[in-house]
């Protein structure tokens, strides 16, 4: 307890000497692969009035790198400036959009001691996602297949999000000793009821129809459909989203969530999630399940006891902040959440949740503390402390740019 007080405190002293390090890498690039690789990791479509960007990291799920958020960030704005260029759309090679971060490179980096590799990696993406939810021309994401984690950070922040019966969306940091970052806190905070709260603590999966039904997304098609969806956007000589908007619409269908939708659970959710504490959402899960006739109750009370206990507080929190705040308020609160994560001064969950389930795939990560019980105020407090004057905050052009959202 008081070696966490002291290093609250020392975010604000310049004895803090672990800040003085600011030899910084332009990004997290292994040395085994060429440039040119790189490059082509977000490949770009020419149109007649439009450009598309697409992430092509198939064998990765399309898992997000530095170098992709930094190339995303560089089109995005010559793209913003380019007066030939109507409107932008975002999709991904193979079975997914964006299954989130590549945790894996994170955790070699971190295991190298590379910390300032992983600080602007986190620093890029959320300038992106700022510069998504705030671009001037209107902006088509194409959300096939898996879309995790920092996959809805670089895509729900823009004007349309297209989703297909091959969509699926959720946000299992939790699980893997993290935090719904990318914005997750703006827009999960919004959702109807307190649903937010069940997605960013379970890791829950939404389908397509269910996204479109809790305004996660615009539109929706089938993807036996969506070659004629692009076919009809890369023809369009018109950039009014009016009229971008009508061309998705033609393509969709009336679909409605089926009868076991965790849609149809929001009485039980808004009633077991709208407690303070994580301590009273689990008694009121337990309670809840001892007298339902379903299973959904227990698979619900798993996910979070398999959970780290720490990123459970930190994420009721994270998302419970969010509601009143800004997307540029939620990303700079987020990247002070995420240093602290990579800074193992608290707790090593981060790490530790991706070698259980991405690295050595033994599914049992050793949490730290292993009681939800044992977390400390102190402990969460860390998170959302204000960083130090060696370690500088997350600057967004907030002056320059007002979000679209």
């Amino acid at each position: 307890m008081q070696r966490v007080k002291a290093l609250i405190k020392a975010r604000h002293s310049f004895q803090t000497l672990r800040f003085l390090s600011h030899q910084r890498c332009f990004s997290a690039k292994p040395n085994y692969a060429p440039y040119h690789d790189f490059q082509d990791q977000v490949l770009v479509e020419g149109r007649a009035k439009s450009r598309a960007a697409i992430l092509n990291r198939p064998f990765a799920l399309n898992s997000l790198t530095t170098s992709m958020a930094s190339r995303l960030k560089k089109l995005y704005e010559s793209w913003e400036e380019n007066p030939d260029i109507g409107f932008v759309i975002m999709k991904g090679n193979g079975r997914a959009f964006c299954s989130g971060v590549d945790a894996v490179a994170l955790y070699h980096l971190l295991n190298e001691g590379k910390v300032e590799d992983c600080k602007r990696f986190f620093e890029t993406l959320y300038k992106f996602v700022y510069l998504q939810g705030t671009y001037l021309k209107p902006h088509v994401a194409i959300l096939d297949g898996i879309t995790m984690g920092c996959g809805g950070g670089i895509s729900l922040p823009g004007m349309f999000h297209l989703v297909t019966n091959k969509t699926v969306f959720a946000h299992p940091e939790a699980q893997l000793g993290f935090h719904p970052d990318s914005g997750a806190s703006f827009y999960l905070s919004r959702l109807p009821g307190y649903l937010g709260e069940c997605l960013a603590l379970t890791g829950e999966k939404l389908n397509g129809v269910e996204m479109i039904a809790c305004g996660l997304a615009t539109h929706y098609c089938l993807n036996a459909r969506l070659s004629w969806v692009e076919e009809c956007l890369g023809n369009m000589m018109n950039d009014d989203p009016t009229v971008i908007e009508s061309s998705l619409a033609q393509y969709g269908d009336l679909v409605y969530p089926d009868r076991s939708s965790i849609l149809h659970r929001i009485e039980a959710i808004d009633k077991c999630f709208c407690h303070d504490t994580i301590e009273e959402i689990i008694d009121s899960l337990e309670n809840e399940a001892a007298g339902a006739y379903d299973d959904w109750c227990r698979t619900v009370l798993r996910k979070m006891k398999e959970a780290s206990p720490l990123s459970l507080k930190v994420t009721l929190r994270s998302i419970r902040e969010g509601r009143f705040q800004s997307l540029d308020q939620c990303l700079a609160r987020e990247y002070r959440m995420s240093l602290a994560a990579i800074s193992k001064q608290v707790s090593n969950d981060f790490s530790e949740g991706v070698r259980a389930r991405l690295v050595d795939k033994d599914f049992a990560p050793k949490w730290d503390p292993p009681m939800v019980e044992e977390v400390s105020k102190d402990m969460v407090e860390y998170y959302f402390t204000p960083l130090g004057e060696l370690e500088p905050e997350l600057l967004l052009p907030t002056a320059l740019r007002e979000p679209y959202i």
